[in-house]
């Protein structure tokens, strides 16, 4: 039902002309009641904003000032929190055009989320919001138009309650103009300096989504994985990869192989422009359930020259196909640092091979390619093709979270978030020396700590050990120990304060409108030199209750906490409620919603890997020769500790050996054709087809054309028979002469015309024969007549049954 519903931007759109004094000039309504031209309904709408209201923004992927013709990047519309939206308009327009013809409209966008956004019915160049809904943060993909297009102008309107904001400047509009061909090659990366004061510290969390539930097709079930991530904190004059750009060796190698050397050598030779080198585990299989294994993270810093990042890892196996994060910036306008960004990821093709599939060949791309994201129309046996061009859904996402600032900071908006430290601990972690053979349970929780005093004791926490697929790697303890002390006790440095947890946010200060909430939390422990305790215990934050605050309005509660999720896995439904505290003042019916539902995903649904022995060696080929079978089994070793077990015991597939000789196969013969005189003797010839030829060693094909004699009544003898007996007398005599004559001399060769073309065939089918002739040219008197004579050649044909 949902899609047939006009789209909330253009219904609003259509309902804010008559509130003139809500945020429209009469000068406006005027053009836009006259303009009914190409999406001008859409395109002539004016927003009155307020100075600094920036709250929504419009970003390309790394803030770039130019494009390249042709080129694909990812463009963000997002809401600072608390703000939300509930529809959107997205277009692009060439500079100094009104979008009232469609010319006028710039590259083409590409859906990403269908259940997030989808094209306009009306403005099919625009983009708009599948359903009405609150959200926070929408994305799309757009491909820039041929070269010498120019400046485009990427533009978004946002609907809010029953206000529409479209602005021609500021945070809702974004200009990029084309690349000059001047500067090819050049990146497209931000070319301002960062602002902000100090370093920040950062993790970065990677999760897969790539499984043989989400992408069914041709999924690699014993092979699939991620590579190991590389990447770095780096500034704006070294770019890790780019789309558009061609992959280094380093790129490729990951892209290719799943291997991170080469990429992490050319990242420490740019040791000026890096300031943190990012390294995570290779993930086999590619998908778990985080109760089973936690997703990978890497700790990195930046600082003001060095404020971008970049990683990438490689979707195995493939031909050569990765995602990550290109030079996203960490560095804000208002020169603070980036609190958190959240990147859902497709794969790209990193321009080297030119497979199509998940175990595609080696096929190198000569010459090499550049850089771009897939489509669902790359390639008919690709695992992504969709015939009517869908999305390709996310097969990853990747979380970036701000968790420690350095230095005196210089934010021209104050940060909400107190995350200052004195010195910031290295990103090098302590290796997991876990081996990816070893697939183990969750660790258990903590154990109550030996100790009930202040004094030193143990606390331990354990994990069952689920599978060993190499027996020749040794696996490590299934035990972790860890020094505790008594409740209410800390073992940290004696002049710190030990807090307890936030206690829940308070309602909001007003039932209608903007206002206030806080919450509290308390001191557990005091420092032990008697010092007072300087962290805060309590915070407040900005709250909005009856965003409609009207006679005709109700006034409703807060919302309440979101239900748990209906499923424990997969994808399922959560709630959350409110209450009515007041009907309309007018009399009017209540209107508001007291109920809200949205969809929640919980982790894949996936079983715990069962202990298995590892797989036997293939059996023999079930045939000597050409295509069989063959199988390999393994056992279950642990059923009883993990109840069942759908995992698969055995497997089989095809194997081929060199072929089997094939031997030749002729069909039955042909009748005898009629004989080729009428008079005396001739022959007859009959013949046989070829219906397999013979391969790999097999029998040879025998004679498929066959003649005998006939003979036919006898010639009458005519007037000139005494004449032929007399001239071939002549003719003896002659020979006999001149072979007395020369003695041993030898004879001249004879002269011979062409051959004649073949004659007609003498039957239309079951077998027949051609003839041609080649004539003696000229006898000379001193050749033996013998030895010169015409020939004549026979040959099948029309040998097909009748």
């Amino acid at each position: 039902m949902g899609a047939h519903l006009q789209p909330l931007a253009l219904r609003l759109l259509a309902l804010t002309f008559p509130l003139v004094a809500k945020g429209f000039s009469d000068e406006t309504l005027e053009k836009t009641v006259k303009s009914e031209g190409y999406c001008s309904r859409i395109l002539r709408a004016q927003g009155t904003r307020r100075e600094g209201y920036n709250e929504f923004s419009l970003r390309v992927e790394g803030d770039p000032e130019f494009y390249k013709p042709g080129n694909s990047y990812r463009v963000t519309l997002s809401a600072a929190t608390p703000a939300y939206f509930r529809g959107f308009t997205l277009i692009a327009l060439k500079e100094g055009k009104e979008g009232d013809k469609e010319e006028d409209h710039a590259g083409t966008f590409q859906i990403i989320d269908e259940e997030e956004t989808q094209f306009m019915s009306n403005c099919p160049v625009a983009v708009t919001e599948s359903t009405p809904r609150r959200r926070t943060r929408i994305q799309v993909f757009w491909t820039a138009p041929p070269a010498g297009t120019g400046c485009v102008i990427l533009k978004a309107s946002i609907v809010q309650k029953r206000i529409i904001y479209f602005q021609d400047e500021g945070s809702l509009t974004k200009k990029i103009c084309e690349q000059d061909s001047a500067s090819e090659g050049v990146t497209d990366k931000p070319i301002l300096d960062c602002c902000a004061c100090g370093t920040a510290k950062y993790r970065l969390t990677f999760y897969g989504n790539w499984s043989e539930k989400t992408h069914p097709k041709d999924f690699p079930r014993r092979t699939n994985h991620w590579s190991a991530i590389i990447g770095s904190s780096h500034s704006k004059n070294y770019i890790l990869w780019e789309y558009g750009g061609y992959a280094s060796e380093g790129v490729k190698q990951v892209a290719e192989l799943g291997s991170p050397v080469k990429m992490e050598e050319e990242i420490r030779q740019q040791s000026d422009e890096v300031l943190t080198v990012i390294k995570a585990k290779a993930q086999w299989p590619a998908w778990q359930p985080l109760n089973v294994r936690a997703a990978p993270s890497a700790e990195f810093s930046v600082d003001r020259h060095r404020h971008l990042m970049s990683f990438l890892t490689m979707l195995g196996p493939s031909p050569d196909w990765n995602v990550g994060l290109s030079a996203e910036d960490l560095c804000t306008k208002d020169c603070g640092w980036v609190q958190r960004v959240v990147q859902d990821l497709i794969p790209w093709d990193a321009g080297t091979d030119s497979g199509v599939s998940y175990e595609s060949p080696n096929k190198p791309t000569v010459p090499q390619e550049k850089i771009r994201p897939l489509t669902s129309l790359d390639h008919p046996q690709s695992p992504f093709y969709d015939p009517e061009g869908g999305s390709i859904k996310l097969v990853a996402r990747v979380v970036i979270e701000r968790i420690a600032r350095k230095g005196e900071q210089c934010n021209i908006v104050p940060d909400n978030i107190d995350d200052i430290v004195a010195d910031l601990a290295p990103e090098e972690k302590e290796e997991d020396d876990t081996p990816e053979t070893c697939i183990y349970s969750n660790w258990s929780p903590w154990s109550a700590c030996s100790s009930s005093t202040c004094e030193k004791g143990k606390r331990m926490r354990q994990r069952m050990l689920k599978a060993q697929l190499d027996l020749s790697v040794p696996c490590p303890d299934t035990q972790d120990f860890q020094p505790c002390m008594g409740p209410g006790c800390s073992d940290e440095d004696g002049s710190t304060c030990m807090m307890s947890d936030w206690i829940t946010w308070s309602p909001c200060s007003v039932s209608c409108g903007m206002g206030t909430r806080s919450r509290e939390r308390y001191v557990k422990q005091f420092p032990e030199d008697g010092s007072m305790c300087k962290v805060p215990t309590e915070e407040t934050e900005k709250c909005i209750v009856n965003e409609e605050c009207s006679p005709s309005s109700c006034l409703v509660t807060e919302w309440g906490e979101w239900d748990e999720c209906s499923a424990s896995c997969g994808t399922g439904m959560k709630r959350r409620h409110r209450m009515i505290k007041m009907t309309p003042a007018d009399g009017s019916m209540c209107k508001a919603e007291t109920t809200e539902a949205e969809k929640c995903m919980m982790p894949e649904c996936h079983t715990i890997p069962c202990l298995l022995s590892p797989w036997s060696e293939w059996s023999d080929c079930s045939v000597t020769c050409g295509k069989g079978m063959r199988t390999r089994q393994r056992m279950l070793k642990s059923a009883a500790e993990l109840g069942d077990c759908n995992e698969e015991l055995e497997q089989a597939e095809k194997c081929m050996l060199p072929e089997c000789p094939i031997d030749c196969e002729l069909t039955e013969w042909s009748q005898w054709s009629e004989c080729n005189t009428s008079c005396g003797k001739g022959h007859m010839i009959r013949t046989r087809m070829i219906k397999i030829e013979p391969q790999f060693g097999g029998t040879a094909c025998p004679e498929t054309v066959q003649r005998t004699k006939c003979r036919v009544r006898k010639c009458l003898r005519g007037p000139g028979m005494e004449k032929r007996r007399w001239k071939e007398a002549r003719e003896k005599r002659r020979s006999e002469q001149v072979k007395k004559a020369i003695d041993s001399e030898q004879y001249p060769v004879c002269r011979m015309k062409p051959w004649t073309s073949w004659t007609e065939c003498s039957t239309l089918c079951g077998g027949g024969i051609q003839e041609r002739y080649m004539m003696v040219k000229k006898r000379s008197k001193s050749t033996q007549f013998t030895s010169c004579k015409d020939k004549k050649e026979l040959r099948a044909c029309n040998v097909h049954p009748c």
